[in-house]
């Protein structure tokens, strides 16, 4: 009895750790965005992720909210050199939102400055 308690215990953990790789490294689905970059900022109370946001029209349900990893400094630098100004941002889309993560299911892994559309 206590070896198949065992070996139902060490299956659960080894599905619980494939899911959540599935969750971290498959991409649902990948793109570009264009808009102004409204802004970009450090938040959160115990774990604190970098987040951004820009506009994609007039409207307030044009805005594509978005969130950095941590190890990406050069996008975040980026984000912060270009607040207010047109941007292409390339991302990739999670299955779900990790919250140590970020608030989002869309990270950001290029930063491009762009004119504004006419």
């Amino acid at each position: 009895m206590k070896n198949v308690l065992i070996k139902i215990g060490i299956g659960l953990f080894v599905v619980l750790i494939g899911y959540f790789c599935f969750l971290y490294f498959a991409h649902y689905s990948d793109g570009i965005r264009a808009g102004e970059l409204v802004k970009f900022s450090k938040k959160g109370v115990i774990v604190k992720t970098w987040e951004g946001q820009i506009s994609q029209g007039v409207s307030e349900s044009l805005q594509f909210e978005f969130s950095v990893e941590d190890s990406q400094e050069q996008v975040k630098q980026d984000l912060i050199n270009l607040q207010g100004k047109y941007v292409k941002l390339h991302y990739f889309e999670r299955y779900k939102k990790l919250f140590w993560l970020g608030d989002t299911k869309y990270f950001i892994t290029k930063v491009e400055e762009s004119t504004k559309p006419n």
